[in-house]
């Protein structure tokens, strides 16, 4: 009889290693294609995966029912697209902004009730700007320590400020938490942006912000049908780029989200997400049907917390905090009670030559390797026999020699007992991705060395 069975595992794993393998052959670019569907376009965020490769894998690895899960949730990509699909959706993250917005996206509305609150945000806002200056003066001098007040006031002019203020007074007031979340990842949607939003920052969505250096100023006008244009003219201020109106701009975005809204009540299963850490899962042993998710690059390449914070600092978090919980994110510089695994031999190569040229690099590159060694390890006993995990990561380039971050986890996957049966590759889109670098790269810059495509690994756990 167990000779029986091992012949018919042997022979379901070889059908599932042959379908992951020919997914993984087919494209994975996805250029063509629309991504902005749903709530997908809600807010902006740096290294963003297409919608179409979670919904390519849901669709042809899981059935209806099925939990997907995606550790390091991020944007709630892959959840929506779980939900969407009538799966169960499971996620997990420690960025609270990541929360916050994988939460909202999947999240249906009232339109009309959300409609009308956005509206007597609007409204109430102006008034308090017209009329209500000084208790706006009162709150900003008081509502943050001297070192988060010190960065509001460097990275956001003082009038863009009140216009905030009165919009967040708004906001506080709903007692409705699901509108109210949606509103306050309104306002964070304007803050974060390709363009830098409202803020004095130019280069938000790639999380290396450079403050404006020239200013000037232009008039805006909040435009709603429900409010006369009379009621606020407002100049901000802004340097390379235009920087709009506050009140504007929320309103414009909030309405843009209101229209996508619809679409979630597609879903029938409503997901799991929770703040968590990918390398310790609160999930029972074999739970998971499929795993799609996309880690962190190496070497801190895209600093996530770095472009966070502008909009956290506005919903309660302090920069000493925000600065706390970047310590704890995958691949950080710091390596205070970290346990450095032992690597397999070429990731421990690709270490070792990065520490000869830099050794606090190399060491950082070692942390990344040994916490992507924790979530593989949970990722492994998470998911079920037969089932697979998809994984998408880029590669870095640390002084001038590259991490070989798919081959590395590949080893990695492999010693802890994955079968990897290719590796995919998708060239991204410079149009679309918010990432630091740009077409025909200054190869001397190592920011534009990175970065121009990324891999797909699959990991497939087997059957035994």
């Amino acid at each position: 009889m167990q000779n029986v069975l091992k012949i018919s595992n042997n022979k379901e794993n070889e059908i599932n290693l042959g379908k992951l393998s020919d997914l993984l052959s087919g494209d994975l670019d996805f250029h063509d294609q629309i991504s902005s569907y749903a709530s997908h376009n809600f807010h902006a965020f740096a290294a963003k995966f297409p919608p179409q490769i979670p919904a390519k894998f849901i669709a042809e690895l899981t059935n209806p029912g099925d939990t997907v899960l995606d550790p390091m949730v991020g944007s709630g990509t892959t959840l929506l697209e779980a939900y969407l699909s009538g799966r169960f959706g499971i996620g997990f993250d420690i960025d609270p902004l990541a929360l916050k917005i994988a939460e909202v996206k999947v999240t249906p509305l009232n339109i009309d009730e959300a409609s009308e609150t956005g509206r007597q945000i609007i409204e109430h806002a102006i008034d308090s700007i017209s009329n209500g200056r000084q208790g706006l003066e009162d709150i900003l001098k008081t509502c943050w320590d001297s070192k988060t007040k010190e960065f509001v006031d460097y990275w956001f002019e003082h009038d863009t400020q009140m216009e905030i203020m009165a919009i967040l007074r708004g906001i506080r007031d709903i007692t409705n938490e699901n509108i109210r979340r949606f509103f306050e990842l309104t306002l964070s949607g304007i803050i974060i942006t390709k363009s830098g939003g409202v803020s004095l920052a130019l280069d938000l969505a790639h999380t290396r912000p450079h403050r404006a250096k020239t200013i000037f100023h232009r008039v805006d006008r909040v435009k709603d049908d429900n409010l006369d244009d009379n009621d606020v003219q407002h100049f901000n201020i802004y340097s390379t780029k235009y920087l709009r109106s506050a009140l504007w701009e929320f309103n414009k975005k909030f309405r843009q989200n209101l229209d996508n809204l619809p679409r979630l009540s597609l879903g029938s299963i409503n997901p799991r997400i929770e703040f968590g850490n990918a390398k310790n899962l609160p999930l029972d042993s074999g739970s998971v049907d499929l795993i799609v998710t996309s880690p962190p690059y190496p070497s801190n390449a895209i600093d996530y917390m770095r472009a966070h914070k502008f909009s956290l600092v506005w919903l309660g978090y302090t920069i000493e905090d925000l600065s706390h919980k970047r310590q704890g994110y995958i691949g950080s510089d710091t390596l205070h009670n970290m346990e450095l695994e032992e690597l397999p031999v070429h990731t421990a190569g690709v270490v070792s030559n990065i520490m000869d040229h830099d050794r606090s690099k190399g060491i950082s590159l070692h942390r990344y390797y040994s916490e992507m060694t924790q979530c593989l390890r949970e990722m492994l006993r998470v998911l079920r026999h037969g089932k697979s995990a998809i994984i998408v990561v880029g590669s870095s380039r640390v002084r001038g020699i590259d991490t070989e971050t798919s081959l590395c986890l590949k080893e990695i996957g492999e010693n802890l007992g994955f079968v990897i049966p290719k590796i995919g590759v998708r060239k991204l889109d410079r149009d679309r991705r918010m990432m630091p670098a740009q077409y025909n790269p200054d190869l001397n810059s190592q920011i534009q060395q990175r970065m121009h495509e990324e891999y797909v690994i699959g990991f497939y756990k087997p059957k035994i």
